[in-house]
């Protein structure tokens, strides 16, 4: 019912911390972009940032507060802001999307009526601690809850309580257009490959994500060390985000195994496309679960092998054997046999497993398809009468 029901005369708003680019930043712009093609008004409150102009250009009104701030004095004053702009603007739906944003916007829901969304975004650090874990509940206290993986909803389920008939699975989505290898020139290849200074005799494999520990970085190392150094290199891309500590651990744990000449450390990269077209085989060896997995994701959309390891999200987007392979989490030999597996196999299989790939990503993992189930759950709200708890 409610996928016939146009937002026309509807208005959303999304609350989130800042538009510095990143996943939940991505989503939320493509959701009010999608709001305002279905004839709806799209507002977005946040502090600011880069993507702020590509909101507006696209027709989404922009509201800058302070809304990042975890200082219990500007969550209390952002309550009346909030309120403020849910009045003058008439809003009919707030979606919250970060857990400091989404404690002013539970009071403002609250006092001005208005039914309230939440993003479970991950599984949020201390749910063990009784002060963290009432902070990171408000996420759990929307009318309705996005889990952006199976492995999120059960999650939210066991830890916080959250009924099922709350729960909406909506996966993050990414780009076709992006990420396809067909739309990737050879410039932009070359580009990246002469900055990275690529042999052109050797199998790449990449570890893409910022550099933090649970990314699985140390034990990708030492996966590579048990493979013929010979044949390939390797890359581990991604900022530091200030981990200088965790870099030169990472650092010297390479120059210990010598594999200085084999792997080398890169920074943020712009251009994650053509960087994974310069890709044999993309890893991802988180040893804590993903909450969904964009690098798995966004691998196999480009018909990469892929080789992530067995828990969160990873379990969800990949079928293993046919789209990519699984591998016991910190097991550095698993990891080296998977690894070893996706470079030698026939150009046919690999063939074969990148087209498996690429489909798999299209039926399930699309923005399009994000943005179109969080569409359909607004409008399923607008057709009841449900105020925020």
């Amino acid at each position: 019912m409610s996928k016939n029901i146009s937002l026309s005369s509807a208005t959303i708003m999304q609350v989130l911390p800042s538009l510095v680019t990143g996943g939940v930043e991505r989503g939320t712009v493509d959701v009010a972009k999608a709001i305002t093609n279905d004839g709806g008004r799209s507002i977005v409150v946040s502090s600011g940032g880069p993507m702020t102009h590509e909101l507006v250009r696209s027709g989404v009104e922009h509201f800058q507060m302070n809304v990042e701030s975890k200082n219990p004095i500007n969550i209390w004053k952002n309550i009346g802001r909030l309120v403020k702009i849910i009045q003058q603007n008439k809003v009919d739906i707030i979606h919250l999307r970060s857990r400091a944003p989404a404690w002013s916007g539970w009071f403002a829901a609250k006092k001005t009526n208005t039914p309230f969304v939440t993003t479970f975004h991950g599984t949020y650090s201390g749910y063990n601690n009784p002060i963290k874990r009432r902070y990171n509940k408000i996420m759990a206290n929307g009318v309705r809850v996005i889990a952006i993986s199976d492995f999120i909803a059960g999650h939210i389920r066991q830890s916080y309580g959250v009924k099922n008939s709350s729960i909406r699975i909506i996966p993050r989505g990414f780009d076709p257009k992006n990420f396809n290898a067909q739309n990737i020139s050879h410039e932009r290849k070359i580009k990246l490959a002469k900055q990275w200074r690529l042999p052109d005799d050797k199998l790449v494999i990449m570890l893409p994500g910022r550099l933090t520990r649970w990314k699985g970085q140390i034990n990708f190392i030492r996966a590579i060390n048990k493979l013929d150094k010979n044949q390939i290199h390797v890359l581990i891309v991604g900022s530091d985000q200030g981990r200088i500590k965790y870099k030169n651990e990472l650092e010297m744990e390479i120059k210990k195994l010598k594999l200085e000449n084999t792997i080398n450390i890169i920074g943020h990269c712009d251009d994650m496309p053509a960087a994974y077209m310069l890709t044999d085989v993309v890893v991802s060896a988180s040893t804590e679960p993903e909450a969904f997995g964009r690098v798995a994701v966004e691998g196999q959309a480009m018909g990469r092998m892929v080789v992530a390891t067995d828990h969160g999200g990873s379990k969800e987007t990949i079928v293993n054997g046919r789209t990519g392979w699984l591998v016991q989490p910190n097991d550095t030999n698993s990891l080296a046999d998977a690894i070893r597996v996706a470079l030698t196999i026939s150009p046919q299989e690999r063939s074969v497993i990148a087209h498996n790939a690429i489909e798999h990503v299209h039926l399930r993992y699309t923005n399009e398809l994000m943005c179109l189930r969080t569409l359909e759950t607004y409008k399923e709200l607008l057709t009841k009468n449900v105020t925020s708890s």
